[in-house]
Protein backbone atom coordinates (compact mmCIF):
# COMPACT_ATOMS: atom_id res chain seq x y z
CA UNK A 1 0.00 0.00 0.00
CA UNK A 2 3.16 2.44 0.78
CA UNK A 3 4.72 1.44 -2.54
CA UNK A 4 1.75 2.34 -4.15
CA UNK A 5 0.83 5.46 -2.59
CA UNK A 6 4.88 6.57 -3.23
CA UNK A 7 4.35 5.78 -6.65
CA UNK A 8 1.39 7.85 -7.39
CA UNK A 9 2.34 11.02 -5.45
CA UNK A 10 5.71 10.72 -7.64
CA UNK A 11 3.37 10.62 -11.02
CA UNK A 12 1.69 13.55 -9.84
CA UNK A 13 4.41 15.87 -9.08
CA UNK A 14 5.37 16.16 -12.57
CA UNK A 15 1.96 16.51 -14.10
CA UNK A 16 0.97 19.03 -11.52
CA UNK A 17 4.36 20.94 -11.09
CA UNK A 18 2.98 22.90 -8.17
CA UNK A 19 5.32 23.97 -5.74
CA UNK A 20 3.88 21.79 -2.82
CA UNK A 21 5.93 19.04 -4.69
CA UNK A 22 8.96 20.88 -4.25
CA UNK A 23 11.20 20.17 -1.67
CA UNK A 24 12.25 23.65 0.04
CA UNK A 25 15.43 24.38 -1.55
CA UNK A 26 13.64 23.25 -5.26
CA UNK A 27 11.20 25.64 -4.35
CA UNK A 28 13.32 28.60 -3.66
CA UNK A 29 15.35 28.15 -6.69
CA UNK A 30 12.26 27.91 -8.70
CA UNK A 31 11.11 31.24 -7.18
CA UNK A 32 14.65 33.04 -7.78
CA UNK A 33 14.11 31.61 -11.12
CA UNK A 34 10.92 33.15 -11.74
CA UNK A 35 11.85 36.28 -10.04
CA UNK A 36 14.89 36.82 -12.33
CA UNK A 37 13.00 36.26 -15.92
CA UNK A 38 9.69 38.71 -14.07
CA UNK A 39 11.01 40.86 -10.97
CA UNK A 40 8.41 43.23 -11.30
CA UNK A 41 5.23 40.26 -11.40
CA UNK A 42 6.84 38.00 -8.91
CA UNK A 43 7.51 40.84 -5.97
CA UNK A 44 4.18 42.08 -6.75
CA UNK A 45 1.78 38.72 -6.56
CA UNK A 46 4.61 38.17 -3.16
CA UNK A 47 3.57 41.39 -1.83
CA UNK A 48 -0.34 41.05 -2.78
CA UNK A 49 -0.07 37.73 -0.78
CA UNK A 50 2.15 38.58 2.45
CA UNK A 51 -0.23 42.03 2.95
CA UNK A 52 -4.02 40.10 2.69
CA UNK A 53 -2.87 37.63 5.48
CA UNK A 54 -1.18 40.94 7.02
CA UNK A 55 -4.93 42.01 7.12
CA UNK A 56 -6.33 38.48 7.99
CA UNK A 57 -3.54 38.44 11.29
CA UNK A 58 -4.51 41.64 11.91
CA UNK A 59 -8.15 40.72 11.92
CA UNK A 60 -7.38 37.75 13.89
CA UNK A 61 -5.70 39.65 16.72
CA UNK A 62 -8.96 42.49 17.10
CA UNK A 63 -11.24 39.67 17.33
CA UNK A 64 -9.31 38.11 20.12
CA UNK A 65 -9.02 41.35 22.05
CA UNK A 66 -12.56 42.59 21.45
CA UNK A 67 -13.77 38.59 22.98
CA UNK A 68 -11.24 39.42 25.86
CA UNK A 69 -11.59 43.10 26.71
CA UNK A 70 -13.63 43.73 29.74
CA UNK A 71 -14.99 46.86 28.53
CA UNK A 72 -18.54 45.58 27.46
CA UNK A 73 -19.03 48.57 24.93
CA UNK A 74 -15.74 47.16 23.54
CA UNK A 75 -17.29 43.91 23.07
CA UNK A 76 -20.50 45.27 22.08
CA UNK A 77 -19.14 47.31 19.16
CA UNK A 78 -17.11 44.81 17.66
CA UNK A 79 -19.45 42.00 18.07
CA UNK A 80 -20.85 41.79 14.85
CA UNK A 81 -17.45 42.19 13.03
CA UNK A 82 -16.09 39.26 15.36
CA UNK A 83 -19.27 37.16 14.64
CA UNK A 84 -19.27 37.75 10.67
CA UNK A 85 -15.84 36.00 10.81
CA UNK A 86 -13.24 37.90 8.41
CA UNK A 87 -14.07 41.32 6.24
CA UNK A 88 -12.89 39.82 3.01
CA UNK A 89 -13.49 43.48 1.38
CA UNK A 90 -10.93 44.86 3.80
CA UNK A 91 -8.63 41.59 3.02
CA UNK A 92 -8.86 42.43 -0.53
CA UNK A 93 -7.95 45.94 -0.19
CA UNK A 94 -4.38 45.03 1.50
CA UNK A 95 -3.50 42.48 -0.87
CA UNK A 96 -4.22 44.87 -3.46
CA UNK A 97 -2.07 47.49 -2.02
CA UNK A 98 0.63 44.97 -2.01
CA UNK A 99 -0.27 44.17 -5.47
CA UNK A 100 -0.27 47.91 -7.63
CA UNK A 101 1.49 49.94 -5.00
CA UNK A 102 3.76 48.43 -2.39
CA UNK A 103 5.79 45.95 -4.24
CA UNK A 104 6.25 48.02 -7.51
CA UNK A 105 6.97 51.05 -5.07
CA UNK A 106 9.89 49.35 -3.58
CA UNK A 107 10.62 47.72 -6.92
CA UNK A 108 11.25 51.17 -8.96
CA UNK A 109 12.61 53.49 -5.78
CA UNK A 110 15.31 50.19 -5.04
CA UNK A 111 16.29 50.23 -8.78
CA UNK A 112 16.88 53.98 -8.59
CA UNK A 113 18.54 54.07 -5.14
CA UNK A 114 21.11 51.00 -5.87
CA UNK A 115 21.52 53.07 -9.53
CA UNK A 116 22.22 56.58 -7.71
CA UNK A 117 24.25 55.05 -4.77
CA UNK A 118 25.98 51.60 -6.34
CA UNK A 119 26.01 48.81 -3.19
CA UNK A 120 29.24 48.39 -1.05
CA UNK A 121 31.34 45.52 -0.88
CA UNK A 122 31.26 46.28 2.89
CA UNK A 123 28.09 46.48 4.25
CA UNK A 124 28.49 49.10 6.76
CA UNK A 125 30.09 51.77 4.49
CA UNK A 126 29.09 55.84 4.52
CA UNK A 127 26.84 55.03 1.47
CA UNK A 128 24.85 52.52 3.71
CA UNK A 129 24.45 55.54 6.05
CA UNK A 130 23.20 57.56 3.55
CA UNK A 131 20.83 55.35 1.87
CA UNK A 132 19.42 54.47 5.11
CA UNK A 133 19.12 58.19 5.80
CA UNK A 134 17.22 58.93 2.35
CA UNK A 135 15.49 55.65 2.94
CA UNK A 136 13.52 56.53 6.25
CA UNK A 137 13.46 60.30 6.29
CA UNK A 138 12.58 61.26 2.74
CA UNK A 139 10.92 57.73 1.20
CA UNK A 140 8.78 56.65 4.42
CA UNK A 141 7.10 59.69 5.26
CA UNK A 142 6.28 60.42 1.50
CA UNK A 143 4.90 56.76 1.04
CA UNK A 144 3.04 56.45 4.39
CA UNK A 145 1.18 59.32 3.26
CA UNK A 146 0.70 57.54 -0.52
CA UNK A 147 -0.53 54.60 2.11
CA UNK A 148 -3.25 56.69 4.05
CA UNK A 149 -4.19 58.27 0.61
CA UNK A 150 -4.53 54.54 -1.25
CA UNK A 151 -6.45 52.76 1.67
CA UNK A 152 -8.54 55.29 2.14
CA UNK A 153 -9.52 56.25 -1.49
CA UNK A 154 -10.13 52.39 -1.63
CA UNK A 155 -12.57 52.72 1.28
CA UNK A 156 -14.78 55.33 -0.20
CA UNK A 157 -13.35 57.70 2.07
CA UNK A 158 -13.76 61.76 1.27
CA UNK A 159 -10.35 63.76 0.80
CA UNK A 160 -11.22 65.40 3.97
CA UNK A 161 -11.50 62.22 5.69
CA UNK A 162 -8.17 61.26 4.41
CA UNK A 163 -7.04 64.26 5.62
CA UNK A 164 -8.26 64.26 8.79
CA UNK A 165 -7.10 60.49 9.92
CA UNK A 166 -3.22 61.87 8.44
CA UNK A 167 -3.59 64.55 11.02
CA UNK A 168 -4.74 61.79 13.90
CA UNK A 169 -2.77 59.21 12.79
CA UNK A 170 0.63 60.31 10.58
CA UNK A 171 2.96 61.18 13.69
CA UNK A 172 2.51 58.18 15.86
CA UNK A 173 3.01 56.12 12.46
CA UNK A 174 5.81 57.52 11.91
CA UNK A 175 7.27 57.19 15.21
CA UNK A 176 6.69 53.27 15.16
CA UNK A 177 7.17 53.45 11.96
CA UNK A 178 11.16 54.36 12.39
CA UNK A 179 11.13 51.94 14.98
CA UNK A 180 10.69 48.83 13.12
CA UNK A 181 12.38 50.16 9.74
CA UNK A 182 15.38 51.65 10.62
CA UNK A 183 16.98 48.53 12.16
CA UNK A 184 14.96 46.71 8.88
CA UNK A 185 16.31 49.24 6.51
CA UNK A 186 20.13 48.93 7.75
CA UNK A 187 19.86 45.42 7.62
CA UNK A 188 18.31 45.59 3.80
CA UNK A 189 20.79 47.62 2.31
CA UNK A 190 23.55 46.32 4.09
CA UNK A 191 23.07 42.54 3.73
CA UNK A 192 20.19 41.71 1.43
CA UNK A 193 21.03 40.84 -2.15
CA UNK A 194 19.38 43.45 -4.65
CA UNK A 195 17.75 41.07 -6.16
CA UNK A 196 15.80 40.13 -2.51
CA UNK A 197 15.34 43.64 -1.21
CA UNK A 198 11.50 43.66 -1.86
CA UNK A 199 11.53 40.17 -1.26
CA UNK A 200 12.62 41.14 2.35
CA UNK A 201 10.63 43.91 2.39
CA UNK A 202 7.39 42.03 1.86
CA UNK A 203 8.39 39.93 5.06
CA UNK A 204 8.85 42.69 7.28
CA UNK A 205 6.07 44.18 5.83
CA UNK A 206 3.47 41.71 7.30
CA UNK A 207 4.43 42.42 10.73
CA UNK A 208 4.13 46.32 9.69
CA UNK A 209 0.38 45.56 7.85
CA UNK A 210 -0.63 43.85 10.96
CA UNK A 211 -0.11 47.75 12.68
CA UNK A 212 -1.34 49.54 9.65
CA UNK A 213 -4.95 47.50 9.31
CA UNK A 214 -5.72 47.67 13.25
CA UNK A 215 -4.33 51.19 12.94
CA UNK A 216 -6.02 52.32 10.43
CA UNK A 217 -9.72 50.56 10.61
CA UNK A 218 -9.32 51.16 14.56
CA UNK A 219 -9.64 55.12 13.59
CA UNK A 220 -12.21 54.25 10.78
CA UNK A 221 -14.17 52.64 13.47
CA UNK A 222 -13.72 55.77 16.17
CA UNK A 223 -15.11 57.96 13.06
CA UNK A 224 -18.37 55.66 12.79
CA UNK A 225 -19.12 55.37 16.64
CA UNK A 226 -18.12 59.08 16.89
CA UNK A 227 -20.63 60.23 13.66
CA UNK A 228 -24.60 60.61 14.64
Amino acid sequence: MDAQLQSTAASLCPKFATALCLAPQEAWMAYNDALEASPLLVKSITASVILGAADVAGQALESRYANNSDDDTVVQSNSESASSGIDLARTARFAFFGLVLQAPWNHFYYLFLDGALPPTAEPFTPTTGIKVVIDQFVQAPIFTVLIFGFLGFLEGKSLDAIKQQLGDDYADTMVANWKLWVPATVVNIAFVPPILRVLYLNCVFFFWSIFLSIKLNGSTAGEEEASP
